[in-house]
């Protein structure tokens, strides 16, 4: 299973900017590049971004060391 590496923060400012982004697309304003937006959703929701993962980032304070 994988370790949440997403804090609050971080989570909240996710949904905000990928919720933005996908209404953008919605509205044809930012297509195709809006549906990125369902990417920061899906990572805020689930709590583990992959590449946070890589580059060994973990913006939660809750987070297991290592």
């Amino acid at each position: 299973m994988l370790q949440k590496n997403v804090g609050t923060l971080d989570g909240a400012l996710r949904i905000l900017i990928g919720m933005s982004l996908i209404f953008a697309a919605l509205a044809d304003w930012f297509y195709p590049w809006g549906w990125v937006g369902i990417v920061l959703v899906v990572t805020a929701l689930t709590g583990n971004c992959m590449l946070y993962s890589i580059l060994g980032i973990k913006t939660c304070s809750t987070c297991k060391k290592g």
